[in-house]
């Protein structure tokens, strides 16, 4: 999966557009809320104030990578369709998906906030506890924006297809998930050592520093760029066989029925159900 989704950024390497502009507009957002709470010192006192912040935090950057994202998965539905993909009609897409967008987001910050008082709490247990809740979380909305991008769900319902199509893809998808984000951890730390390389040869000084910080930084930003990117082609590969029971282009010479192993049946009925129900258009 890993290696087909990169064919498909080889291919089309404008398909990068979405996760960059996702990651800057996210990173520009966090700067700002908490640079403004860190000036008011507002961020050192914790309670409804930190809190309130940290519920804006991850609505706003869930909203923000979900919007991304759901570009990103139209733009490589039209790729697996054998066209060529539009940056302006992908971001339209998402557009018109704002509303269960935001309130993906809502949910999603409500949960993200849930498992930060988990955390708070004293104890080995409450930390086992919020890591456990976290990973099922993850595992349970992994394909939560490719059902948003295409149908039109309720919050039960994106959450409920969601989990659905992982049961069904499980293999393939914690697989998928392992090694796009082992290889964005290994493309970061390539870039973290060709930043401190600089540091060494240079001498660390002055204009040198500033090579190294540029060096360094544009690698590793680049690393987690390429695996946002994978993930989201891969997730997009996965989510149109379960529902469709076809290999997308660029993954036809996968045998996805043994990748669904017993789950196969489910997913050919998933698929004529979302089918009935206008799934699968954009």
């Amino acid at each position: 999966m890993a290696r087909r989704s990169g064919r498909v950024l080889r291919s089309h390497p404008k398909l990068l557009v979405f996760p960059l502009i996702g990651g800057l507009s996210g990173i520009a957002f966090i700067a700002t809320l908490f640079g403004s709470l860190y000036l008011t010192e507002s961020v050192q006192e914790p309670g409804m104030i930190l809190y309130g912040a940290l519920f804006v935090a991850y609505f706003v950057e869930t909203f923000v990578a979900s919007f991304f994202t759901a570009a990103l998965v139209s733009a490589t539905r039209t790729v697996f369709h054998g066209e060529e993909p539009s940056i302006r009609k992908a971001l339209g897409t998402a557009w018109q998906r704002k509303l269960p967008l935001v309130i993906w987001s809502l949910v999603a910050a409500t949960v993200g906030v849930i498992i930060r008082l988990i955390q708070s709490e004293e104890g080995i247990g409450a930390q086992i506890a919020a890591a456990i809740f976290a990973a099922a979380w993850s595992v349970m909305t992994y394909f939560v924006v490719p059902v948003i991008v295409f149908r039109d769900p309720s919050a039960t319902e994106m959450l409920k297809e969601s989990a659905t199509t992982f049961k069904d893809t499980w293999g393939e998808s914690v697989g998928a998930m392992a090694t796009i984000d082992i290889f964005s951890l290994l493309l970061a730390l390539v870039g973290l050592g060709l930043g401190i390389l600089t540091f060494v040869l240079t001498g660390g000084t002055g204009i040198q520093l500033l090579a190294t910080v540029l060096i360094g930084g544009s690698a590793f930003v680049f690393g987690l760029l390429i695996g946002k990117a994978l993930s989201g082609v891969a997730k997009t590969a996965l989510y149109v066989y379960a529902t469709e029971s076809t290999a997308p282009e660029y993954f036809d010479d996968m045998n996805f029925s043994e990748i669904a192993g017993e789950n196969s049946e489910s997913a050919r009925t998933l698929g004529d159900r979302l089918g009935d129900s206008g799934g699968g258009q954009i």
